[in-house]
């Protein structure tokens, strides 16, 4: 049997924390995609879904989770379509059930678009900059911030670290993330871009979409960075397809937020940060037995070596023009 702590989260678990809350579960209940959290869909009596989602031990403070709750309900109250923890008549929005941190949220449904279409982007740049303007208002106090040292240096020194990496590519891995971080140090000193509260992870299943808006889900990543963060995982294929899918989001965004076109410098370190960051976060919940069902090809020889061919492609990327953009 595993010891991980996830282990004894047990139907009867989820359903009885669900009901602490004042709901009747029908006793349906269905897991959804989601590994650094559990979250499930929740089938409610006389009433609609809702998703409860139990925070991983160890990970966040209440106070770090609390701030998060905190921001999506600053963003709800300024009518941002972002899916926000319920709170309590006390106005409490994290609980502990079983030794559990949970929260409760509304169930959204919605579809995942791969922004085809130009309304679509500026749509959405126009929610992301209302986001953003919220998100300049106040700092952050207990979420961290995305650095080239937490997302890259620590990701670096924890696979070194461990056994994953196969012996013949340490040094190679070794002498290539220290070659990439030095440059990325250096690109975000010249940038010096402002940073403010962001969603963090704003990817393309983060957003669903209803009657041609989006909802933004999953704020567990939320931090301080710079703006581009949550820009530039919408975006790809050739330079000239993201130059064009970034000035139609940036023509919604810049309706309510300024965008320093310098940021853009950004995306290709910020793409390489995430890559490391990943690879790091699956060695670092590879005891978590739900990683190596859902991740087998993870901790193989043939794994790290197409990762360090990847990074030694944003190497080269790095010394590509940055996109541009040119405000009207």
């Amino acid at each position: 049997m595993s010891s991980h702590p996830y282990a004894a989260l047990t139907p009867d678990i989820i359903l009885d924390a669900v009901e602490t809350f004042g709901f009747r579960a029908t006793g349906a209940l269905h897991a959804l995609n989601s590994y650094e959290n559990r979250v499930y869909r929740i089938e409610i009596e006389e009433a609609k879904p809702v998703a409860a989602k139990f925070y991983r031990p160890e990970r966040w403070s209440d106070a770090a989770i609390r701030e998060e709750h905190g921001f999506a309900l600053e963003l709800a109250a300024g009518e941002i379509p972002v899916v926000a923890p319920l709170a309590r008549t006390d106005g409490e929005t994290l609980f502990t059930h079983a030794g559990f941190r949970f929260a409760l949220f509304p169930w959204q449904p919605g579809r995942v678009s791969e922004l085809n279409s130009r309304d679509e982007r500026v749509v959405l740049g126009r929610y992301l900059g209302r986001l953003h303007r919220v998100g300049r208002a106040r700092r952050f106090q207990h979420r961290p911030a995305l650095t080239v040292e937490s997302f890259g240096r620590d990701s670096a020194q924890f696979v070194l670290a461990r056994d994953f990496l196969p012996a013949y590519l340490r040094d190679s891995y070794t002498a290539l993330t220290d070659q990439l971080l030095d440059r990325i140090a250096d690109r975000f000193a010249a940038v010096a871009a402002t940073t403010l509260r962001l969603h963090g992870d704003c990817h393309l299943s983060n957003l669903l979409w209803t009657d041609g808006a989006p909802h933004l889900v999953d704020l567990d990543d939320c931090r301080t960075g710079p703006a581009v963060q949550d820009l530039w995982m919408l975006l790809s294929g050739s330079h000239a397809d993201m130059e064009m899918q970034i000035g139609q989001v940036l023509e919604g965004y810049s309706q309510f937020m300024e965008f320093d076109p310098a940021e853009l410098a950004l995306l290709e370190p910020l793409r390489t940060l995430r890559l490391m960051h990943y690879a790091a976060w699956l060695a670092r919940r590879w005891d978590d037995p739900a990683f190596p069902i859902n991740f087998p090809w993870f901790n193989s020889p043939r794994y790290w070596e197409e990762h360090l061919q990847n990074l030694r492609e944003q190497l080269a990327a790095l010394d590509e023009p940055a996109l541009s953009w040119r405000p009207d």
